[in-house]
C-alpha cells in the first residue's frame, strides 16, 4: 500500500490547500482503499487528490477551495452505507464521488436519495446504480462510465466478430451485482449474434479455487472463455484455467487491473482481452499519467479508475459552477443538465437515466506486461 494510506478501519482524509481555512466547499469521496478492490481505490484517491489540488491552485470553485472528505468503505456494503450516511448527515457534503463497485453504489443509493445529495459512481456499470427495481430513475445517482448492457455487447461483438467464436464458457461471481449483470448482457448479445453458451459456472467472490468450475468449462470445449468478474478472483481464474490446459482466448470486462500480471503470470495472460472505458495510449491522457507518476512515484496501473475519478471531480466542479451555488439540489440539477462537457477522456452528455451518451468502448490486449489498445468498438444495443 502506498505511503499516504494505512487504513485498517473507516477513516477520513481531508484534501485542501493549507492557504484555505474555514470557508470551503466540501465534496465527499468513498473509495475501496482496503479489501479486494484496494488497487482500484488507491488509484481513485490519488486521482481525486490531483484534480482537487489543480482546481484549488487555480482559485477553486465559486471563489472557494474544494475540500474532500474521504472514507474507505473496505469493499463492504455495510461500510459503504455507513460512509454515505456520514457524508450526508454529518459532513454535509455538496455531492459525493466513488467508488467503482456496482453493488456498493446500489447499496448506498437510498442514503443519497433520502438525503438529497448527488452521488457520482466512477465505474459502477450495473443499470440499477441509476435506476431502481421498478425502472424509475434514482434522482440523486449518476455515473461517468458506460453500462453493463453496453460492455456486455462489446464483449459479445468482439467474441463473435473478431474471435469468430461460436461457443462460450462463462465463469462468474454469483455474489456480485456487477458480475450477474455483465454475464446476463453478454449472453443476450452473444446469442443474438448466433453464439451459444455451452458452460455457465458460478463461484463466490471470496473463493480462491475455481478448478472444479473450470474443469467443466474445459470439458465443454468453448471457443472463448468469458470472465465477467473483478478483483483477485479474475487473475486467479486466468492462472488456473491455463494450468488446466485451457488455451482458448479469455475475455473479460472492465475489472482488468495491472496487478493481474503478478497473480496470473505473463504466460497465462497471453491471449486475453479486456473491455476498457479508455485507452491508455490516448494522447489526451499523457499529461495526466505523467502527473500521476510524479505525484505518486509509480506508474498509474489501475488507469480506468484513475481517469474516471479525476474527470468526476472536474464534472462536479463544472456542475457547481453552472449551478452558481453549493446547494445540493441545485448541484444535482446541474449534473443532470450536463451537455457537451469536454473532460479529459470524453465529451460528456447525460441521458434521461443519468448515464453518459455515446461513449466509445475499447478492447485491450494483454501484452508485454500491460493491457494495450487493440480495437475501438461501439456496438449496437
Amino acid at each position: 500500500m502506498r505511503k499516504f494510506i494505512s487504513f485498517s478501519a473507516l477513516l477520513v482524509m481531508l484534501f485542501a490547500l493549507p492557504a484555505f481555512a474555514a470557508d470551503t466547499i466540501k465534496i465527499g469521496e468513498i473509495a475501496t482503499v482496503t479489501g479486494d478492490f484496494a488497487a482500484y481505490g488507491v488509484a481513485e484517491v490519488e486521482s481525486v487528490k490531483m484534480a482537487v489540488e489543480e482546481i484549488n491552485a487555480k482559485g477553486g470553485v465559486l471563489g472557494k477551495p474544494l475540500e474532500v472528505v474521504m472514507y474507505d468503505c473496505r469493499t463492504r456494503n455495510e461500510d459503504m452505507v455507513n460512509a454515505a450516511r456520514r457524508l450526508v448527515q454529518q459532513d454535509k457534503v455538496v455531492a459525493a464521488i466513488g467508488p467503482s463497485g456496482s453493488g456498493l453504489c446500489i447499496a448506498a443509493a437510498p442514503v443519497f436519495n433520502s438525503g438529497k445529495v448527488a452521488h457520482i459512481g466512477t465505474l459502477p456499470t450495473n443499470p440499477q446504480v441509476t435506476i431502481d427495481e421498478k425502472g424509475k430513475v434514482r434522482p440523486y445517482n449518476f455515473r461517468i462510465c458506460f453500462l453493463d448492457p453496453y460492455q456486455g455487447a462489446i464483449l459479445a461483438t468482439f467474441a463473435a466478430q473478431d474471435l469468430k467464436a461460436k461457443t462460450a464458457g462463462i465463469l462468474y461471481d454469483v455474489s456480485s451485482d456487477y458480475s450477474h449483470g455483465l454475464r446476463e448482457f453478454f449472453i443476450k448479445s452473444f446469442e443474438a449474434q448466433g453464439g451459444k453458451v455451452v458452460a455457465d459456472e458460478g463461484h463466490r467472490g471470496e473463493d480462491v479455487d475455481f478448478r472444479a468450475q473450470l474443469t467443466k468449462i474445459k470439458e465443454s470445449n468453448p471457443d472463448v472463455v468469458v470472465l465477467p468478474t473483478m478483483g483477485k478472483c479474475t487473475p486467479l481464474s486466468v492462472k488456473q484455467a491455463r494450468e488446466l490446459g485451457i488455451t482458448a482466448p479469455i475475455i473479460g470486462g472492465d475489472g482488468y487491473g495491472d496487478y493481474f500480471w503478478e497473480i496470473a503470470g505473463a504466460e497465462a495472460m497471453k491471449n486475453t482481452f479486456w473491455v476498457s472505458h479508455v485507452a491508455k495510449e490516448d494522447p489526451a491522457l499523457k499529461d495526466f499519467f505523467d502527473k500521476y507518476k510524479k505525484q505518486t512515484g509509480t506508474e498509474c496501473q489501475e488507469f480506468m479508475n484513475a481517469v474516471m475519478a479525476y474527470d468526476s471531480v472536474y464534472w462536479l466542479a463544472d456542475a457547481i459552477t453552472r449551478a452558481g451555488s453549493t446547494d445540493p439540489q441545485k448541484v444535482r440539477d446541474a449534473l443532470e443538465q450536463t451537455k457537451d462537457l469536454q473532460l479529459m477522456h470524453t465529451k460528456l452528455t447525460m441521458d434521461e437515466f443519468h448515464n453518459p451518451k455515446n461513449k466509445d468502448g475499447y478492447m485491450l490486449e494483454a501484452k508485454d506486461g500491460s493491457a494495450v489498445f487493440y480495437k475501438r468498438i461501439r456496438p449496437e444495443v
